[in-house]
């Protein structure tokens, strides 16, 4: 007697590891981030703005994640997570660039 079980399509898979990655990976560079550029603009010390910006960096990865697995698609995910990453680095660049 066999027990016959149905196993997922590869594709299935494949989208929930990209998934997986994508708040893994891209929620942990979008939360260090938002961290150094709250840590770079804070009106505070420096100790301070690096707590300050540590502290809230879990409120950016939290809701990343969520947005990996609430989207319709793993590429929505993806571009949810890496554009915004983009935008914060090119912001922090152009301040080191200028500051």
């Amino acid at each position: 007697m066999s027990i016959r079980t149905r196993t997922l399509p590869a594709s299935v898979r494949l989208a929930v590891a990209s998934r997986v990655l994508a708040a893994a990976l891209g929620g942990y560079m979008l939360a260090a981030l938002s961290s150094v550029c709250l840590t770079q603009f804070a009106p505070l010390p420096r100790a301070e703005a690096v707590v300050l910006g540590m502290t809230l960096s879990f409120l950016i990865y939290l809701p990343a994640v969520l947005w990996c697995f609430a989207c319709r698609s793993a590429w929505r995910a993806w571009v949810g997570v890496l554009v915004p990453s983009a935008a914060l680095a090119a912001v922090y660049a152009a301040a080191r660039w200028w500051l």
